[in-house]
């Protein structure tokens, strides 16, 4: 398994303050962390290939978690990023397993921080994952 520091996360949210806590956590625990506030920034960012993993909201203005759902589904170089989605909303886990069969992981807001970094732990420990950003 891959060390952590050679893992590269993208956080997506449009609230400041939750991304920064997501970064502040997941830089602390030594993976490489890039921010976008939306989902234009994220899709930007996911298409450089050198993503390991999306922890993302759904409900963000402009381009939303739903859209970036969609265009990953439709594009073969962006479905082989995993997605972990962390939502208030509350349709989050039935609509995200039908919207995208590969989203990894659904957790509702409020989260558990150990909730949340042990899913982005088992994740990223996937044999079938490769590490891209490493490569």
């Amino acid at each position: 398994m891959d060390a952590p520091r050679n893992r590269r996360v993208l956080v997506v949210d449009d609230d400041s303050s939750i991304r920064k806590l997501l970064v502040a956590v997941l830089r602390r625990e030594g993976y490489r962390v890039v921010e976008a506030r939306d989902g234009r920034e994220a899709l930007t960012e996911m298409s450089t290939g050198s993503t390991d993993l999306v922890i993302m909201d759904l409900v963000m203005p402009e381009v939303s978690g739903w859209q970036v759902l969609r265009e990953r589904a439709a594009d073969p170089e962006l479905r082989r990023i995993p997605v972990i989605v962390v939502s208030a909303s509350n349709t989050v886990k039935a609509a995200a397993a039908l919207l995208d069969q590969h989203v990894f992981a659904v957790i509702s807001k409020p989260f558990d921080l150990h909730v949340l970094l042990e899913t982005v732990t088992s994740c990223l420990a996937r044999p079938d994952l490769p590490s891209l950003a490493a490569a």
